[in-house]
């Protein structure tokens, strides 16, 4: 699937000064077990000045008071898989590193996200707070993508692309087997002009090196 375009809370930085990526950790819960693979996605309050009405894995930014490093950005993703879904993970040694991706340098407002996978606790069940999120939805990865590009859910670029990663496992089990012991690289977008068009390239994709669309 392709992206021409940042999407809402993308909005690229007209100042000239590139922003400084706030520290951040999103987690991707996951369902399913053996036998099938469903993601969690809840949307944000239409309300919201950042990313309003978007659906998003639950996540947020780290807190000062939450340290640094590793051990930082896995008590953020616990407290905001709190905050955003009433989920509880008893131990943030359970997440499981799976990407990390910075915002492109052109957009005005950046994170460097830590992406972590975990598997729904049994007994628990989501439930968004009303407030910051307003609805939630499981939906197997592809269902997801389908959705987004009838128009019927709203996504950002990075959601899009890790939902077209997940959409390559069949359960929840063989992509935590998968993820475990990754070597996780950051990744950082870049946006490239194509007349009046913004385009988001990744790493590797033709043009991404030398910022030009139609290399």
């Amino acid at each position: 699937m392709q992206v021409d375009r940042p999407g809402p809370g993308e909005e690229l930085n007209t100042s000239g000064t590139v922003a400084e990526p706030r520290q951040a950790a999103t987690v991707i819960v996951l369902r399913g077990g053996d036998r099938a693979l469903e993601v969690l996605l809840v949307q944000r309050t239409p309300a919201a000045r950042f990313m309003g009405g978007v659906w998003v894995f639950p996540g947020g930014a780290v807190d000062s008071a939450e340290g640094e490093g590793d051990t930082a950005h896995r008590v953020a993703a616990v407290r905001e898989l709190q905050e955003e879904a009433a989920i509880t993970i008893d131990d943030p040694a359970r997440l499981v590193r799976f990407s990390r991706w910075i915002t492109p340098a052109q957009v005005a407002i950046r994170f460097d996200t830590h992406f972590f996978l975990v598997e729904l606790p049994a007994g628990q069940e989501p439930r968004v707070d009303g407030s910051e999120c307003v609805d939630l939805r499981w939906l197997t990865p592809r269902a997801a993508l389908e959705a987004y590009a009838r128009d019927d859910l709203p996504l950002v670029f990075p959601t899009i692309k890790h939902l077209e990663q997940l959409s390559a496992f069949g359960s929840a089990s063989e992509l935590l087997a998968h993820a475990r012991g990754r070597d996780v690289q950051p990744v950082e977008p870049r946006v490239v002009m194509e007349g009046e068009v913004a385009r988001v390239l990744l790493p590797g994709e033709p043009g991404y090196e030398r910022g030009d669309v139609s290399a």
